[in-house]
């Protein structure tokens, strides 16, 4: 059964983690565990200050590529029956604003991810040089296995 919208809109505001699907001009695809935060219709993820990879990374590079990806937001139980995915297609683009504090644009990004991830008091938002994607949602799919697991989805993203 499809997730009803209103609570689609929630989880994209609460739930903590999605998997970004990448894919470069060569078609070889990636996917990686990404935070986000919902602002102005589009998913925004950062770059940010935990250890990565010295240079470019892939998902930068992938999105610059071409800017077509996928999220997937989902929950595993034992008991199937309580089963869920969100997946979005989107078109993404890198965000390297100079100054993004002061940027009108990224800057309630960068307070909406502050507020949505205690961790940002002590990790950069952004690493050097500041990246974020943008990805704008084209195409929402969803289900749940049960009218239980869409009763405790709700509950959970209150």
């Amino acid at each position: 059964m499809e997730i009803p919208s209103s609570l689609v809109d929630r989880l994209l505001d609460t739930w903590p983690v999605a998997r970004l699907a990448t894919s470069g001009t060569r078609g070889y695809p990636g996917a990686l565990p990404i935070v986000f935060a919902l602002v102005r219709g589009y998913l925004w993820t950062p770059v940010d200050g935990k250890p990565k990879r010295a240079g470019e990374l892939a998902r930068v590079r992938r999105v610059s590529e071409n800017p077509h990806v996928e999220l997937l937001l989902d929950e595993y139980h034992d008991d199937w029956s309580d089963l869920w995915w969100l997946r979005i297609e989107g078109e993404a683009r890198v965000v390297e604003p100079p100054q993004p504090e002061r940027d009108p644009d990224v800057a309630p990004v960068l307070a909406a991810l502050r507020k949505k991830y205690p961790q940002y008091a002590t990790v950069p938002v952004l690493r050097d040089p500041p990246t974020l994607l943008a990805i704008r949602p084209t195409r929402i799919r969803s289900w749940a296995a049960s009218e239980t697991a869409l009763a405790a989805l709700e509950s959970r993203s209150r």
